[in-house]
């Protein structure tokens, strides 16, 4: 892992300011103008993208979906990622992993770990089993560290 990855923090946002929706807006062109196949096409313009995190925010207020973001060192958004916590009623114990986007300018980077939360504010009693193997467990890690698992 290089200095720049050492410095990027990963975090759960449980609002979305219009601020981080500008910077989650150019995240998202970045990534369809490197080539990502992430539901857009080009062009893509700001307006879209920008709807398109407005909407993800609304769904963040509402409990819908959780969104983890990478930051750099001077707090930009460089990475970010969803799950989709609004499942069927017998899915409970499942959430969809959506939109993993990585700036171009920080990619093979590294990974950073979640920051540790001593307080055990982030609890967990259930944890989601949608993805196997060595992503489930990455994706219990992450969402045991931010508080994303809901009890079953």
């Amino acid at each position: 892992m290089n200095e720049r990855a050492a410095t990027t923090i990963v975090r759960r946002l449980t609002s979305v300011s219009d601020a981080q929706v500008q910077q989650l807006a150019a995240l998202l062109i970045d990534c369809v103008e490197g080539g990502a196949s992430v539901s857009f096409m080009l062009p893509l313009s700001f307006e879209r993208a920008q709807a398109f995190w407005q909407r993800v925010a609304a769904g963040v207020h509402d409990g819908e979906r959780a969104l983890l973001v990478a930051e750099d060192g001077p707090g930009a958004i460089v990475g970010t990622v969803q799950l989709v916590l609004e499942q069927p009623e017998n899915q409970p114990h499942r959430a969809d992993l959506a939109k993993m986007l990585v700036h171009r300018r920080a990619r093979r980077q590294g990974f950073p770990q979640p920051p540790h939360d001593p307080g055990g504010g982030g609890a967990v009693t259930g944890e989601f089993a949608a993805i196997d193997g060595d992503e489930a467990h990455r994706l219990r890690v992450v969402g045991m560290q931010h508080g994303l698992a809901r009890a079953m």
